[in-house]
């Protein structure tokens, strides 16, 4: 009788993509020029990209508040990352229009 086989597979977290709506609207002009460690090029993507060094991480940011972290390797990295992003953008953000 042949032998079963057993995959036992390792594996280790390497990146985390994990999305967040801030709730309000970002000024990505003002963030890019305001900002350090931000890049925006409209003409080639609607959204600007926050890196982060601590922790190491990338946030592209959308004008409508949304954002998508990438990089982290947990979630307490992931929350660290929007919380440091917070605070930085908190003073380039607006309330959402409001919709009628």
């Amino acid at each position: 009788m042949a032998k079963k086989l057993i995959i036992d597979p390792k594996f280790k977290i390497e990146n985390i993509v994990a999305s967040a709506n801030l709730g309000v609207e970002l000024d990505l002009y003002t963030i890019a020029q305001k900002v350090r460690n931000v890049e925006y090029e409209p003409e080639q993507f609607p959204g600007a990209i926050l890196k982060l060094k601590e922790p190491r991480a990338s946030l592209l940011l959308f004008k409508n508040g949304k954002i998508i972290c990438t990089g982290s390797k947990s979630e307490r990295e992931v929350r660290a990352a929007i919380e440091q992003a917070i605070k930085l953008l908190a003073s380039h953000a607006k309330p959402l229009p409001v919709k009628k």
